[in-house]
Formats: structure tokens, C-alpha cells, sequence
């Protein structure tokens, strides 16, 4: 099988590349070219890999086309952020036979009414990221079940791994907030700590995407792609202290107590996850995919934190903590099917 993946070296892609590689297909990597993967692996040594700047040839109107030339069986659309780039995509694969899987976000969700939220539950997207890709999901969907390109589209959560900083138990990116934790210092907790983060690591992602390849009745559908369970703000700011060995020392302040004590930036990204406070069900990616994510929220964020703690990003105790990880298990790649 040949599988153009798009946005290759990314947080997604990193990981998808070598599962798709080690499992016998020949892959087309798709990148800026900028940098190497986030996790190296032997399996990129028989990649085939292509830079290219997907934003300028969109803007040209010529990365579609330059897609469709490759000759793909299935593309991987880890970079698709506007209805627009969907499109173009989507009518130079139509007719070629090739499947289409695109990355969306549990965003486009925006508030939910009951939780865990489950696929069909209304979007309700208030801000311009989860609306750009609820509007991505809707068409895809829409042009796939009218028989045009074969299409699915997954939905992560707060992506984690190695390379790279993770939302932590304020909702923000405050490497600070890991080190006064581990420390038993005391940290400034937005509203009641009872709002939600859903974390979810690459690789489960990347298990979903090969395993959604491989599953005909995904087609026309979408799928969470998260840990199993959410996290309390609250509940997870004690359990990162407790790694240390430590108790949580916690304040709870209203939003605007809580943005006095911190910048503006991590303010508004705490704003931002608080208001979301996602939980999402996967019940419907494990019946259909088989998906099992390996990593809970908390051992997918341990990982995140030791390699920041490893390079040198964070000072906190580098031996090891937090929850331990099941050994990787092979997915099964099975036959290729005609969409």
C-alpha cells in the first residue's frame, strides 16, 4: 500500500510513520523539511520523504494536485485547517480510489451538555480553531456518506509525548507549574478545579489512524481519539505532586484571581481549556477501530514531563514517576480493502 502522510514529523505523524512503515507499506512523508521527527526510529530509514510547504501551495492552488500525483492508496491529513484546504484536497483525489483520513480535535465540541461526550453530541464550537475544523468534519463527512472521496476524520485530545510541553493542572503551558508541584509549592488553580483536561499520547493517535486505514465501517464516520478517562484540574495537580512524593498545595480563585497570577498568554490558554473542560467518550473508536489507547492521561503526561525534566526544560527529581506504561502491542495490520 502506498499512504501519503501529510505533516509528517509532527506530534502525530512521528509516531504514525514507522507504525505504518513497520507494518509493509510504503510511505510518502510529507513535511516543511525543517526538522526531524519528534521520535526517532529505524523505520524512517526507508521513508520516502518529500518537503513541502503546504500553506504556499494551497495558497497557489497546486497541493492538491501535487498530492494526487503520488498515486496514494490512503492519505493522512495531519495539516488540514480550513474547509478551503479540504476541498482542494478533496477534488484532486476524487476518482483516484484513495481514502482520506483527516485530524480534527475534540474542540469541535466546544461546550458539552452531557458528559462523556459521545460522536453524535451536538457541536458546539465557540472559538475559530474548532469552528475552522468542525466545518473541515462536516464537509468531509457529508461528500464522503454522497459517495465522493472515501473519508474519516479522528479527534484527539491534549496531545503528549517526548519533545514537546504539555497542558498542565492549571490548563495552561506553564513549565513553572510542574516545578512548584514537585517542590510542594503552592499553585493558583483556576475556578474549582472540578473543570476537565482530556490528555491522549501520539502514539495512541497514531494507533488510531492505522487502525481507522484498516476498518471499512469507519468510513463517513469520525472517532475520539483520547486517553479512557479525563482529568479534574484539581485531581491531577495532586497526582503530579504525589509523583514527588509530595502533597498538593492548592488555591482555588475565580478566573480573574486566577489571571492576576499568572501572564497573559497562559491566562488566556487556561481560558481556553477551562471553558472547553472536555471529556469524551472513545466507546464508538474502540468498537469500531479496536482502538486501545495504551497510555491513561496521567502516564501519557508523565512521559511529556520526564523529557522535559531530561533536556533540561524543567528542574524536577529525573528519576523515575508517575503511573507505569503497558508494553507496546503490535496492531494487526490485516487486509487492505477497497474503498
Amino acid at each position: 500500500m502506498r499512504i501519503v502522510v501529510i505533516g509528517a514529523t509532527g506530534h502525530i505523524g512521528s509516531y504514525l510513520v514507522p507504525r505504518l512503515a513497520a507494518a509493509g507499506h510504503h510511505v510518502v512523508a510529507l513535511s516543511r523539511g525543517r526538522r526531524g521527527p519528534y521520535h526517532p526510529d529505524p523505520a524512517w530509514d526507508g521513508v520516502e520523504r518529500i518537503a513541502v510547504d503546504r500553506a504556499a501551495e494551497d495558497a497557489a492552488g497546486v497541493f492538491g494536485a501535487r498530492v494526487a500525483a503520488l498515486e496514494p492508496d490512503a492519505v493522512v491529513d495531519l495539516l488540514c485547517f480550513t474547509e478551503d484546504s479540504a476541498r482542494e484536497l478533496v477534488a484532486a483525489l476524487h476518482g483516484t480510489g484513495a481514502m482520506l483520513l483527516s485530524c480534527g480535535t475534540i474542540w469541535v465540541h466546544g461546550h458539552a451538555t452531557e458528559v462523556p461526550a459521545t460522536e453524535d453530541a451536538p457541536r458546539n464550537a465557540f472559538d475559530d480553531y474548532g469552528m475552522a475544523k468542525a466545518a473541515i468534519e462536516s464537509y468531509l463527512l457529508e461528500q464522503s456518506n454522497a459517495g465522493g472521496v472515501p473519508a474519516v476524520v479522528l479527534h484527539p485530545g491534549h496531545i503528549c509525548g517526548p519533545g514537546w510541553p504539555v497542558v498542565n493542572p492549571v490548563g495552561n503551558f506553564d513549565l513553572s507549574v510542574w516545578e512548584r508541584l514537585a517542590a510542594g509549592e503552592p499553585v493558583v488553580v483556576p475556578m474549582l478545579g472540578l473543570e476537565t483536561v482530556h490528555h491522549v499520547h501520539a502514539d495512541d493517535v497514531a494507533q488510531a489512524f492505522h487502525r481507522a486505514l484498516l476498518a471499512p465501517a469507519a468510513i463517513g464516520q469520525s472517532f475520539h481519539t483520547t486517553s479512557e478517562r479525563a482529568l479534574t484540574l484539581r485531581g491531577f495537580a495532586e497526582a503530579v505532586a504525589g509523583w514527588f512524593g509530595r502533597g498538593a498545595v492548592l488555591a482555588f480563585a475565580p478566573f480573574q484571581r486566577f489571571e492576576d497570577s499568572t501572564t497573559a498568554e497562559h491566562a488566556a490558554a487556561s481560558l481556553d481549556h477551562v471553558a472547553h473542560s472536555p471529556s469524551m467518550s472513545i466507546a464508538k473508536a474502540h468498537a469500531i477501530l479496536g482502538y486501545e489507547p495504551r497510555y491513561t492521561s496521567l502516564a501519557a503526561v508523565a512521559e511529556s514531563v520526564r523529557w522535559l525534566a531530561a533536556n533540561g526544560r524543567i528542574k524536577v527529581p529525573t528519576a523515575e514517576f508517575g503511573p507505569p506504561v503497558p508494553p507496546v502491542s503490535v496492531v494487526p495490520d490485516g487486509d487492505w480493502f477497497e474503498p
